[in-house]
């Protein structure tokens, strides 16, 4: 899944408050910036994981020569005990071990939208969803403190966002 299939940006809901709009073909939502704060946190810690299972797999069958069975049984077991991350998140998230390949993996989904990230794909993922979390966290203060000017209107605020979200390379 690229940034051009999913995408998140900073924004303010009607009400005034931050928001972040998330976006991909056919659908959009807005979500809370904490919830956009959660879904980064767990792309980072799915990202994490795919790259400890790897990495168990590999001693496991390498060094130790365990059989794929008990690899297999054994990597379920760790999964299990590891903590449940706490918080709404945006994506369904999961590290995945290729047992082809070799190679870690973060499966994502949303609604059908569903794609396989490498680690660091994710870990860029999620830098961009605390970005705009954070944005939409100044967007609310900074929209707040334009209003209190009595010489600009609601639309010249929305034409000063507008202009700076240009700037930035994003959609107006």
């Amino acid at each position: 899944m690229t940034d051009e299939q999913l995408s998140i940006e900073s924004g303010v809901m009607e009400s005034g408050k931050a928001a972040c709009r998330l976006s991909w073909p056919g659908g959009e939502a807005l979500i809370e910036p904490d919830v956009a704060l959660a879904t980064a946190r767990d792309l980072h810690a799915a990202a994490a994981r795919a790259e400890t299972d790897i990495a168990l797999i590999g001693v496991l069958r390498n060094r130790l020569g365990a059989d794929l069975q008990v690899v297999g049984a054994m990597l379920r077991d760790v999964r299990a005990a590891r903590p449940l991350a706490a918080g709404k998140v945006a994506l369904r998230i999961e590290a995945v071990a290729g047992a082809g390949t070799g190679q870690p993996y973060v499966h994502i989904a949303r609604g059908s939208l569903k794609a396989s990230l490498t680690p660091e794909d994710a870990r860029e993922m999620a830098d961009h969803w605390v970005e705009a979390a954070v944005g939409a966290q100044i967007d609310v203060r900074l929209r707040y403190v334009l209003g209190e000017y009595d010489e600009l209107t609601p639309d010249d605020v929305k034409n000063i966002f507008a202009g700076m979200r240009r700037a930035a390379g994003a959609n107006p």
